[in-house]
This record gives C-alpha cells, sequence and structure tokens, in this order.
C-alpha cells in the first residue's frame, strides 16, 4: 500500500506534512510526499513568516517519478497555494493513480468563519473542481459553506445540509467541526457519507479553543485507517477519537495553540485502535 501526500511543509507549527508524513507512515503503509510551499510557520497565529512557493519544481519531481512508474493506492492533497496547482493535482490524479485507487481531498481554504490569506472566490470555484475529481472530501464547516456557494460567517447551521449539497461534489463528502449540543454537553461531530450513499455522525466532546492543526491530523489519521482497509464508520470514529484526544491533551499541557496539537502521547492509543479495526476488516 502507497500513498502520496500533496501538502506544504510548515516547518514550525505541527500541521500540513509534518502532521500527514509521520501519522499516515506509522499507521503501517508508505508516505511519500510532494511539497506544495515550504514556510518557516503556518500562517495561523504567526506574522512575519517566509513562504517559498514550490510549483516551479513539481513538474522535473514528476517527471522523475513518471520515470520510475510509480503509482498510489491513495492519494491525498491538502494546502495548494494557486490555481496553478489545483490544476497540477488534478493532472497527478491522472497520472499516478492506480485503477480502483481513492483520491481523497481536503479543500485547505480557510476555517473560524473565513478564508485564509491569499485564498479567494476564484481560488474556491477551482477546488470545486478538484473536489469533482475526488473520491472523498473532508472539509471542516467554514470550507465547506464556501464550497456550496454560502454566507462564510453564518452560524453552523445544518451539517447534514451541507453534507447533502457537497453531494452534488463528490460522492463521500465529510463535514468536520459541526458544533451541536447533546444533552448538556457540546459536541464537535463528523458528518460523513459511506460508500453506499448512506449517511452517518460520529460526535467527541468539545473541547473549548481554536487549536491549529487539528484537521490534518483528523484527515492524516483517516487516510491511515482506510489505507488499512479499515471500513469508513470505523475509519471516522478512530480518526476523530484521536483528533479529540489530541485536542485534550494540549488543553491539558498548556501549549501554545499555535504551535499545533501534542497527538505523540495519542499515537500509541491511535494505533492499538487502528490494528484492532484493521483485524476485523
Amino acid at each position: 500500500m502507497r500513498v502520496l501526500a500533496i501538502n506544504d511543509i510548515s516547518c514550525v507549527g505541527k500541521c500540513s506534512l509534518t502532521v500527514a508524513l509521520p501519522i499516515i507512515s506509522a499507521s503501517g503503509v508508505t508516505c511519500d510526499i510532494l511539497p506544495t510551499a515550504i514556510l518557516s510557520t503556518h500562517t495561523g497565529g504567526f506574522t512575519g513568516y517566509t513562504f517559498r512557493d514550490l510549483s516551479e519544481d513539481i513538474p522535473a519531481i514528476l517527471e522523475h517519478w513518471k520515470s520510475l512508474g510509480l503509482k498510489y493506492d491513495i492519494i491525498i492533497s491538502g494546502y495548494l497555494g494557486s490555481i496553478e496547482q489545483v490544476d497540477m493535482v488534478r493532472a497527478i490524479r491522472r497520472d499516478f493513480l492506480k485503477e480502483g485507487g481513492l483520491m481523497i481531498v481536503d479543500p485547505v481554504m480557510g476555517d473560524n468563519g473565513k478564508l485564509y490569506v491569499h485564498f479567494d472566490a476564484a481560488f474556491v470555484e477551482k477546488m470545486k473542481e478538484l473536489c469533482r475529481d475526488a473520491d472523498v472530501i473532508v472539509p471542516n464547516v467554514t470550507e465547506a459553506r464556501a464550497l456550496c456557494g454560502h454566507d462564510l460567517s453564518a452560524a453552523d447551521g445544518d451539517c447534514p445540509a451541507l453534507l447533502r449539497e457537497l453531494g452534488a461534489l463528490c460522492p463521500r463528502p465529510s463535514v468536520t467541526g459541526c458544533d451541536e449540543r447533546e444533552g448538556d454537553k457540546t459536541m464537535c461531530a463528523v458528518y460523513y457519507t459511506r460508500k453506499d450513499g448512506t449517511t452517518a455522525r460520529f460526535a467527541t466532546e468539545k473541547i473549548e479553543g481554536s487549536f491549529h492543526g487539528a484537521g490534518d491530523v483528523y484527515a492524516s489519521a483517516l487516510v491511515g485507517c482506510l489505507a488499512r482497509g479499515v471500513g469508513m464508520d470505523d475509519a471516522v470514529r478512530i480518526a476523530a477519537t484521536f483528533t479529540a484526544d489530541s485536542i485534550r491533551q494540549t488543553a491539558l499541557d498548556k501549549t501554545e495553540a499555535r504551535y499545533g496539537l501534542n497527538s505523540e502521547s495519542r499515537m500509541y492509543a491511535y494505533l492499538q485502535a487502528l490494528d484492532k479495526a484493521a483485524q476485523k476488516a
């Protein structure tokens, strides 16, 4: 099983490829990487960061890979810094994804009711094209609203309705970070569509605060599960639980949120759950 993770490298801040590579590799599959950009830190909560677009390097990398005959069982794309990079990823899917392979798109564009720096309506429209090429997409609520053409700053709204709208773009959408009440607790839910077209929900208790890199931890853990043959229900449960445990650990450690989640100490529990589910699959 071979996975390709396409994302940026943020040298500090525990997100994107510095999260994807260790989690997917620890899951027991080969993970190759294609960096889209390199930053001194991620852009959330830091100022004065450096940014280098790697678009000019990508074509030569891909030509070398073609000479090696590389093909991938799963490709996951994350942060893409330009419309041109979206087109590159669509070509990578065509040239490097095995027949019957899985294309997963994390349409990284925004959070907390607004788009990230450098992204605009034109980029959102281009990202929709990539989502149409995907088997699974994993937007957060803000990104789901953007893909559906909704007001980004509105209240959380109806995540099942967002999921239904996203079904026009991708057969297996998933919306993360859906806040809702369950009794006297605030829950953070994931709504997702199974391979058979039915929909489901999994929720964990919400830890108050803003935690950078949570989406990357979730997406990477989900890929690790799917790569091991785990079904979507168990994959979502395991990935969401791992993410929630990592957030809880970060809050307990009182780590400054912009430096990312302390997922390292929760990795063993994630791998135990993954191995157990993979044995049943």
